[in-house]
Order: C-alpha cells, then structure tokens, then sequence
C-alpha cells in the first residue's frame, strides 16, 4: 500500500482531511463493519461531534479548492480523494456530491463506511439523516439522496467496490 501523500503536492486543508480520517480509521480498524459499528460512529464522531463539523468544512473547502468532487459524470460530482493506504488502515476514501439522484448501483466486497453530510438539511442519502452509516460486507444498493442535496464519504476497505446491475 502508498504511504502519506508527498506534503509539496497537496493543500493544507487536504493534509488535515487525511488527518482527521487517518484518526478515525485507527479507532476503527480491525473491527467488523456492522450495526454495532454505526452506532459507535455515531455516538462518538456523530453530527454535533468537532470530528464531523470538521470532515464537513473541510469537505466545503476541498470541493471550492478542487481537490474533491472534480470528476463529473451521470449527474454526480465524485472523486477518490485517497486511494488505500497503510495510514488509514487500508481504507480509501471517495466523496460524492449528489442531488436529488440515484447513483449507480453496486456491491460492497469488504463493507462500506458512509458519512453522510447534507448540503441542504432534509437531504437524506438511502433514508438516512446527516451521520454515519454502515454497510457490511456483501451488501448492495443503488445509493440515492433525496429531499435536496448532500455530500457523502465513502470509506471501502481496500477500495473494494464492484459496480453491477440490480
């Protein structure tokens, strides 16, 4: 696996994006990606959390400064911002920024990690409320945020996606 990006290459605002993640991936690594898991996330780095509120800003910068959602296609702006690495415990790290859209539909080898962060407050990505949500190994969705719009991290346990039909 890469280890932490060459500091000349990327903002500053990027490198405490990673840090904040890099923080969050050791509480978490080794455990089972699970409903016990969402809980935790969310008791512990939930919305009113300063880890969420911070993810959240520094999200807005990343997207005015250009170094997330800079790929467009289908109506979704996305980017992988951090492939896997060995500092954040093999996880990668996508966000996506959706509108009122259903995204292509896909399988989750290894599980995904999800923050959710709406962009207009009754946004809502698979009926979920501003937060953390956990998918398991093996499970599948076409993910959608409806009520407005919302930007959503993805974490994949060694970037483990596979994109499929429904």
């Amino acid at each position: 696996m890469s280890q932490t990006p060459n500091t000349r290459e990327v903002s500053p605002h990027q490198l405490a994006y990673r840090q904040l993640l890099v923080g969050i991936t050791n509480q978490i690594q080794g455990r089972a990606l699970d409903t016990q898991l969402d809980e935790w996330l969310n008791e512990c780095h939930g919305v009113q959390s300063d880890t969420y509120q911070e993810i959240k800003r520094l999200t807005f910068t990343g997207v005015k400064e250009g170094w997330l959602c800079n790929r467009e296609a289908g109506g979704l702006k996305y980017g992988r911002i951090f492939k896997p690495a060995d500092d954040l415990n093999g996880f990668s790290v996508d966000v996506v920024d959706m509108e009122n859209i259903a995204g292509p539909h896909h399988l989750h080898p290894l599980g995904e990690i999800d923050l959710i962060m709406p962009i207009e407050s009754e946004a809502l990505f698979d009926d979920r409320k501003a937060g953390w949500m956990v998918n398991p190994p093996g499970s599948e969705h076409a993910p959608t945020v409806s009520n407005g719009r919302a930007f959503v991290l993805y974490l994949l346990p060694q970037g483990q996606i596979q994109f499929t039909q429904p």
